[in-house]
């Protein structure tokens, strides 16, 4: 037996040691990403969710897409072509800066580009994707409806044949990117079943009006499309799927980027709650000293480090070609509604500072509430869950 000692010391950033599971290329990425976000993103952030607005976020954009990150996990057409883990990291690092951010780089890369890429045509990638991996083009996923969220068979718009050209009709709501977006990826029900349009937003009868009044992802952009008999020609259409499959491939590769980010929300307002109960002096000793506040810095500390590890498993398993989509429902169910409960763990720490701006945990808290339903409700993947365990589907 060696009676060699170790030399290792716990680090409060790393408790779990789980850089030491990660490649040197996949440190570099994470590394990239996070410098980015500290010095582009991070100064402005709490203000631009005050505001309720993004300044110049075309020109973010062309900065997200020289630092590689929109579309990263896609090949060719000017994408890097990176791995799953690595895109995951970089989500985990957007997110930990705010979730608008890390919304607009997945609707982006793992919606609209990823549509136009896995089922689009030739010419259809030739002409957007260079764009929009560059950033120059701005992308939006139209497939929820007023009244079709989860049960997006239910969907209303249509799109009719009319001589060579296809006539659609189409209201969606809840769409990030919406009012800034040069393409938009749009699903109707047709003859032939539901098909994806790839509609340039300059289209006559195309309007994307701004959704105002959220409390939640307001460093994001949200819009209503709204298509009133836009003309598009034969090849608007994607061609490489007919039904439900297409969207619903889209939204897996999002939510697999939903798994990561919300760890990123969590870890940082662990940090902010780390360190403000070691300033915050009450009772004549830091309340980082006091039991209670251990057991919440331990159990947050808990929930992170299982998320974290959950997230890379399913990026190693996706990285090997053998991801579910019930695995990826199991780290969106898990990661979010944790990450939601460290948020709220951490605000009691901070106490009535932990509703200002001035800290991000209340920001983080709120965008968990859209994260924690968007590209599937709670409830949805609890559901496909328990289908992929019991065999019976429980979704009427």
């Amino acid at each position: 037996m060696s009676t060699a000692r170790s030399t290792a010391t716990f680090n409060p950033a790393d408790p779990a040691g789980i850089d030491a599971m990660l490649t040197q290329d996949e440190r570099d990425v994470r590394d990239a990403v996070r410098r980015f976000c500290d010095d582009r993103v991070e100064p402005y952030v709490a203000t631009w969710f005050e505001d309720g607005t993004i300044p110049e976020i075309r020109e973010l954009a062309v900065e997200l897409g020289g630092l590689g990150v929109l579309g990263m996990h896609l090949d060719g057409y000017g994408c890097p072509g990176m791995s799953a883990t690595e895109y995951g990291l970089a989500c985990l690092e957007l997110e930990a800066t705010d979730s608008g951010l890390r919304s607009l780089v997945s609707v982006q890369g793992s919606l609209a580009m990823f549509a136009i890429h896995h089922w689009g045509s030739e010419e259809q990638k030739q002409r957007w994707l260079p764009e929009m991996a560059a950033g120059r083009a701005i992308g939006c996923f139209g497939l929820t409806e007023p009244d079709a969220g989860s049960d997006p068979a239910s969907m209303r718009s249509r799109a009719r044949r009319d001589g060579d050209d296809w006539i659609l009709d189409a209201r969606k709501m809840w769409i990030t990117n919406g009012s800034v977006a040069s393409v938009a990826v749009v699903w109707a029900q047709t003859d032939e079943g539901i098909r994806g349009f790839v509609v340039p937003t300059d289209t006559p009868g195309f309007s994307a009006p701004l959704i105002k009044h959220k409390l939640s992802l307001r460093a994001s952009v949200t819009s209503e499309l709204v298509l009133d008999s836009v003309r598009l020609p034969a090849d608007a259409v994607l061609p490489g799927v007919v039904g439900l499959r297409g969207p619903l491939s889209c939204l897996n590769e999002a939510r697999f980027g939903i798994v990561w980010g919300a760890i990123g929300a969590a870890r940082s307002s662990l940090q902010a709650a780390l360190a403000y109960a070691d300033a915050r002096t009450q009772f004549g000793k830091p309340i980082a000293a006091f039991q209670l506040t251990q057991q919440k810095i331990a159990d947050m500390t808990l929930e992170v480090v299982k998320g974290t590890l959950l997230a890379l498993h399913l990026g190693r398993m996706k990285d090997a070609g053998g991801l579910l989509p019930a695995q990826v429902s199991l780290g969106k169910l898990n990661n979010v509604r944790e990450a939601l409960e460290v948020c709220r763990t951490a605000r009691t720490i901070l106490g009535a500072n932990g509703i200002s701006l001035e800290y991000p945990v209340i920001r983080h808290m709120n965008n968990l509430e859209s994260v924690l339903t968007y590209e599937g409700t709670s409830e949805m993947h609890a559901l496909s869950i328990g289908q992929a365990m019991t065999g019976y589907p429980a979704f009427r």
